[in-house]
């Protein structure tokens, strides 16, 4: 099985590269035959904000409506039209050649140049999503072009088995991620290749490295036969599609271990289910739709009896929290979620998930997991 698992998915990498390699070449030849016409060369991408997204419950994800932006080479483009064109080329050189450079690597490859160099690296990251997106309808990624991330995807424990391969010989390289120590699997920053195997029962997705750390010390992911996995905040994306294929290729469901507050719930947690408006044109394969909210809820801090453990919300959540009921299509779909963002903002206060240490440093095991997992059909979505 593991065979023909690797076998298949090394036929879809060969074929994302020759589909990359053709894709640049098609938008090169493109910006050629307009020039020699005479006529302005324009490159058309989607839109990436969260006007240009539209939720379907039943597809699960963020999705583009559709909505579409035109760089035509002019005057005021003509930096942005050269430096996308350049960074196509590094793709083309990278994908041709199977090396890679991260996203600040391609920042200081611009510094030669000359006047189409980059003055920041935001800017090298912005036309860098940009060209992603052109590409994103043929399911290339900013991975296939060979872009990473400077950033590690997440820390892994728990009864699962990553297969990987040692890059010159191709010989199978087993991770048993029970037999870390004190440490963890770290996702690489693309996780495709990846054989998975587990006998666990679910996951949990994590907030907090305290916390998984927490968990880990005490073996949590043995007693409650789960694979914890650390996001760090906003889970990157490299998290993000390692979770995912826990659900693909294992079935596994996904439960988020969050903070009670608008940051936690809104960002994080919204990030990793259903994607984002910036990253709307990979929230197909990015997100994890099946996941389901079993973070801190403004309930839980009456039921467990947080009152005196919470933080008073700032401005800054205030406005996250109404801005997501006002302007968020996944919130909008689900009432339980208005519900519950409503009583934040009643109550005036957030709970962080080292709140339970009230009770006892691990109360959030011996008490506050087991109950919650007992009530799971009741997660919120």
């Amino acid at each position: 099985m593991a065979a023909k698992s690797k076998k298949s998915r090394d036929d879809r990498a060969a074929h994302l590269k020759q589909v990359a390699l053709t894709s640049i070449g098609e938008v090169a030849r493109g910006v050629y035959g307009q020039a020699k016409k005479g006529d302005l060369p324009d490159l058309v991408m989607p839109q990436r904000n969260l006007q240009n997204v539209a939720y379907d419950p039943k597809a699960g994800y963020f999705e583009m409506k559709g909505n579409l932006k035109t760089r035509t080479l002019d005057v005021n483009s003509v930096k942005t039209f050269a430096q996308t064109l350049r960074l196509m080329s590094l793709a083309k050189e990278m994908v041709s050649k199977d090396d890679f450079a991260t996203k600040r690597e391609a920042y200081y490859v611009s510094k030669n140049w000359g006047d189409a160099k980059f003055d920041e690296q935001t800017e090298s990251d912005t036309v860098l999503d940009d060209i992603e997106a052109m590409f994103a309808i043929k399911e290339v990624t900013r991975e296939t072009l060979r872009f990473v991330p400077e950033e590690h995807g997440g820390s892994v424990v728990g009864p699962l088995i990553v297969v990987d391969r040692d890059p010159e010989t191709d010989a199978p390289i087993r991770s048993d991620c029970t037999a870390m120590g004190s440490g963890a699997y770290t996702i690489p920053s693309s996780t495709d290749h990846l054989v998975l195997e587990s006998s666990a029962a679910f996951v949990l997705a994590i907030e907090t490295g305290g916390m998984f750390q927490r968990l880990n010390h005490h073996r949590y992911w043995r007693s409650a036969n789960c694979i914890l996995v650390e996001m760090g905040g906003v889970p990157t994306r490299a998290t993000r599609r390692f979770v995912r294929r826990l659900t693909d290729d294992l079935k596994l469901p996904v439960y988020a271990f969050v903070d009670c507050d608008p940051y936690g719930i809104c960002n994080i947690y919204r990030t990793l289910k259903v994607g984002s408006g910036l990253s709307v044109h990979v929230n197909r394969d990015f997100s994890v739709p099946t996941a389901r909210f079993m973070g801190v809820t403004p309930q839980d801090i009456i039921d467990f009896k947080l009152e005196d453990a919470t933080h008073p919300l700032q401005l800054v959540d205030v406005k996250r929290a109404k801005d997501a009921l006002k302007n968020d299509p996944f919130f909008q779909a689900f009432p339980k979620w208005q519900k519950a963002l409503k009583q934040m903002l009643e109550m005036g206060v957030r709970a962080e998930q080292q709140a339970f240490a009230k009770w006892g440093l691990n109360f959030v095991i011996e008490e506050y997991l087991p109950a919650k997992l007992k009530k799971a059909k009741e997660f919120l979505p």
